[in-house]
């Protein structure tokens, strides 16, 4: 089941949400809605799931080709999942997920014992088989969550919807449930639009990231090509570190520069793309002068400053740390093995 979404335009007053969104989330993948706070990426989801309806006039929303624009949420076929989880405390883990069904006219709902079968296979589906009797409250916010993701399949989607799934958990819960949740969408192949503003969520699960920015869509691509070949400054600085160079710069030639440097030109660099050498008279690169250096973890971190106030990062292998002995104030030269170059007005 294919998403479409068709020049998508809300306001709230004089504040624009969403300027003409154009999206198309392919059947059967994983789709990234990625960008900062405020750039309308939950509200683009809330208007696929019918929560909320686009400016009067302003679009079409389509799952695989069928407009859908004015049916109601609860007759999309779409299964939600919120960031804080939602469910009922007092109703026990298998309840909370019958409940969709549950609360269907009696003509729509299940008998008791479909329900039942259901909830088990969907409790051994997300790996809580044992625990359908506890509460909400005897469970880690992983497990809550997988709850939470186990009772809008229930219903039987035709798409899920995940908006900031794992922003309530800490830092390593999260990184073992979204690699659970990539296993997982392999396994049931159901559309899935998910929402994040955390750049390695997105790059390590998702087929395809649509970054967002300011109520538009700056790029479209997969995890690869969106953070090899970004399209804009500002896609560059949101995923991942990466080093402004003002120019001109000893011996670069920067991807796609299309002609001679000028003054209102900048070389996007990451960190690791830039190659680190002990100074020497004669060897071709751009002098600068040792900072810092942080050393723990299994990438090294060299800070250098290159003229007077700019500095630069450069990320090496701690081998090669070790082989260079680098000191703080010792000098460098650097080289660029791959950039990217821009104007200053952010026009490419």
């Amino acid at each position: 089941m294919s998403i479409t979404a068709k020049n998508i335009k809300k306001t709230f007053g004089a504040y624009i949400a969403l300027d003409g969104i154009d999206l198309n989330v392919p059947a059967g993948k994983l789709v990234a809605l990625l960008g900062p706070s405020g750039s309308g990426k939950t509200t683009l989801l809330r208007i696929i799931a019918g929560l909320e309806f686009a400016d009067a006039g302003s679009g079409q929303i389509d799952f695989h080709g069928e407009d859908v624009t004015n049916v109601p949420a609860g007759k999309r076929g779409v299964g939600f999942v919120f960031q804080h989880y939602a469910l009922f405390r007092h109703m026990t883990v298998a309840e909370n997920i019958a409940f969709g069904l549950n609360v269907r006219k009696r003509a729509e709902r299940p008998a008791k014992d479909e329900i039942a079968d259901r909830v088990n296979k969907l409790l051994k589906l997300v790996q809580l088989d044992n625990l359908g009797q506890r509460f909400p409250s005897q469970l880690s916010g992983g497990q809550r969550q997988r709850v939470a993701l186990a009772r809008a399949l229930a219903v039987e989607p035709k798409v899920l919807l995940l908006d900031e799934p794992f922003g309530a958990l800490d830092a390593k819960v999260r990184k073992e449930l979204r690699r659970w949740l990539r296993l997982f969408h392999d396994e049931i192949n159901l559309t899935t639009l998910f929402v994040t503003h955390d750049q390695e969520e997105a790059l390590e699960i998702a087929d395809e990231v649509v970054v967002m920015n300011n109520a538009k869509v700056e790029q479209v691509g997969t995890p690869q090509d969106v953070y090899d070949h970004p399209a804009s400054p500002f896609v560059y600085n949101f995923l991942g570190n990466v080093n402004r160079l003002q120019l001109p710069w000893r011996g670069l030639a920067p991807e796609g520069s299309g002609g001679p440097f000028t003054d209102t030109k900048i070389a996007y660099v990451r960190p690791h793309e830039l190659e680190i050498l002990r100074y020497r008279v004669g060897v071709e690169g751009e002098v600068a002068v040792v900072e810092t250096i942080h050393a723990a973890g299994a990438v090294a971190r060299v800070t250098a400053r290159r003229g007077s106030n700019e500095l630069i990062d450069i990320e090496l292998g701690r081998s090669q740390l070790e082989e260079l002995a680098l000191q703080p104030r010792d000098p460098v030269l650097l080289r660029v093995r791959r950039s990217r170059l821009f104007t200053e007005d952010y026009a490419i």
